[in-house]
């Protein structure tokens, strides 16, 4: 016989924020929780927001810094191989025009 596997409820964010929201007066009213449960998630949401935000452009800046050096490795590299033949064979293309032999 197979035993059937039940698979674990997967939080949702709101059943976290609940789950450690500091308990409400009995007397409280629907209305009440809903308003105090909807304002914590939307600080939540806001500070969650900002920090994500924040690791990503720390993120971004990292990796255009590495780019950018990589990028102009690779141009310096690029421009010590060749200028110096592109000026020779620029130079004697004009002085070949002027040679009045």
């Amino acid at each position: 016989m197979a035993e059937h596997l039940i698979e674990p409820r997967i939080p949702v964010l709101t059943d976290v924020i609940i789950a450690a929201a500091p308990s409400l007066p009995p007397l409280a009213n629907r209305d009440e929780i809903s308003a105090a449960r909807d304002a914590l998630v939307a600080e939540l949401q806001t500070k969650l927001a900002s920090r994500a935000f924040a690791l990503t452009e720390q993120l971004l800046r990292s990796a255009l810094s590495g780019m950018e050096a990589t990028l102009l490795e690779q141009i310096t590299a690029k421009l010590r191989r060749e200028l110096p033949e592109l000026i020779d064979t620029t130079l004697r293309e004009h002085l070949s025009d002027e040679d009045p032999r």
